[in-house]
C-alpha cells in the first residue's frame, strides 16, 4: 500500500475539524511557548504538552511537519526493504500520533500502539485517529507510559521515535534507544535537522549498531559517520503543504514550508544496499549537476554529472536532496 496522499489529506481534514474554533490568541500563546521549548537546550523530565489547548496548538503547529519528516524516513526504509511489512508498530513518545499517521500511509494493517506520558496528547490523538476514516489508525491503542529509564516495551516489528530525544535527559535517551533496539526489528529515529539534533541521532545510531542492528538509511554503511564532529551535520528536508489552519497558527502566508530533519533507520533483517546518498540539495547549473554524496567506501565526495553522461545526467536533474544515488535504473550505467 502507498496511501500517503490520502493519509495526508485525511490528517489535514481531521485537524481542521477538531481544532475549528480554537481562539487564535490562545493558540498563538501556546505555540510561542511550545516553540521556546522546541528550540531550547535544556531537557525536561515532565511532559511539554500540559493541557488540551497546548495539545491543540501543538497538533496544528507540528503534526503536518512531523508527518512529512517521518514519511520520508519510512520511504527510505521501504526502498531499502521493499518486501518487508511490519505487522506491529510502537510509536514511542508519539503524542498526537503524527508518526502513526505516516505508518498508516506506508503499509496496510500494522497494529499500532502509541505511548506517551501526556494524557491530553493521547486523548486528542485518539480523537484525530477516530476521525481519520483509516482502519489502522482507528484500531490503534493509546497508552500512557513514562518515556525513559522505566520504559518497558513488548516485542514489535517497528518502533518510531520522532522528535522525542531532545525532551529527555541523557540517561533517559540511552534507556529509550536501548529498549527500542531490544524490542524491534526496525527502528526509525527522527530529530530536528540541527547540529544538536544530528548529534542525538548519531548517538542513537551508535547504540543501535552496538546492539547488533544494521543501518538501512540514510547512511550507505554502518561504520562511523564521515562528518567531522563540530564541522557539519547531516540533515534532510521534506516539503510540507500548509492548510489555512496551519498558516493561521504559525502566522505564515506561504502555501508550504520545508521541514529540516536528521534521522536513522536501523534493522535486524537484511536490506538492499544503498551505495551513495545525496546529502545536500543538488546544484543544477548549465549543462551539469553537482551532487554532494555520502558513500560506502570514499566518505563524503562531490560528483559532477554533465550532459555527456546522457541518461545519468537526466536522472541527476530529477534527483532530490536525500535520494539514493545513482537511481536504481541507472546503477549499471
Amino acid at each position: 500500500m502507498n496511501a500517503t496522499l490520502p493519509t495526508a489529506e485525511a490528517l489535514r481534514t481531521a485537524l481542521a475539524a477538531l481544532l475549528d474554533g480554537l481562539p487564535p490568541t490562545q493558540a498563538a500563546r501556546a505555540v510561542d511557548r511550545l516553540i521556546a521549548s522546541y528550540r531550547g537546550t535544556t531537557p525536561t523530565d515532565a511532559p511539554v504538552l500540559r493541557d488540551r489547548s497546548d495539545v491543540a496548538a501543538y497538533a496544528a503547529y507540528r503534526m503536518p511537519a512531523t508527518f512529512e519528516a517521518v514519511r520520508a524516513c519510512l520511504a527510505a526504509l521501504r526502498e531499502a526493504a521493499p518486501e518487508w511489512e511490519p505487522a506491529t508498530h510502537t510509536d514511542i513518545g508519539g503524542g498526537t500520533g503524527a508518526a502513526s499517521w505516516a505508518v498508516a500511509g506506508a503499509w496496510d494493517g500494522p497494529r499500532t500502539t502509541v505511548l506517551d506520558w501526556a494524557e491530553p496528547a493521547l486523548a486528542l490523538g485518539r480523537e484525530l485517529a477516530d476521525a481519520s476514516g483509516i482502519p489502522g489508525l482507528r484500531a490503534a491503542t493509546w497508552e500512557r507510559a513514562r518515556i525513559g529509564t522505566a520504559l518497558e516495551l513488548a516485542p514489535t516489528d517497528l518502533v518510531t521515535v520522532s522528535y522525542v530525544l531532545k525532551e529527555l535527559t541523557p540517561a533517559d535517551r540511552t534507556a529509550l534507544v536501548d529498549a527500542a533496539a531490544d524490542a524491534a526489528r526496525a527502528v526509525v529515529i527522527v530529530e530536528p535537522g540541527t547540529p544538536d539534533g544530528y548529534d542525538r541521532v548519531i548517538e542513537a545510531r551508535d547504540r543501535l549498531v552496538a546492539a547488533g542492528l544494521t543501518v538501512a538509511a540514510p547512511c550507505p554503511h554502518s561504520a562511523a559517520c564521515p562528518i567531522e564532529p563540530g564541522k557539519d551535520w547531516c540533515h534532510f528536508s521534506a516539503r510540507v503543504s500548509r492548510s489555512s489552519l496551519h498558516r493561521q497558527v504559525k502566522g505564515g502566508s506561504l502555501s508550504h514550508e520545508d521541514e529540516k530533519f536528521s534521522y536513522v533507520v536501523a534493522t535486524r533483517f537484511p536490506t538492499g544496499p544503498v551505495r551513495e546518498r545525496v546529502t545536500r540539495r543538488p546544484q543544477i547549473r548549465k549543462g551539469q549537476v553537482l551532487l554532494e554524496l555520502c558513500t560506502r567506501d570514499e566518505g563524503l565526495r562531490r560528483a559532477t554529472v554533465t550532459k555527456r553522461h546522457g541518461e545519468l545526467y537526466r536522472a541527476a536533474r530529477d534527483t532530490a536532496w536525500g535520494d539514493p544515488w545513482p537511481p536504481p535504473a541507472q546503477r549499471d550505467l
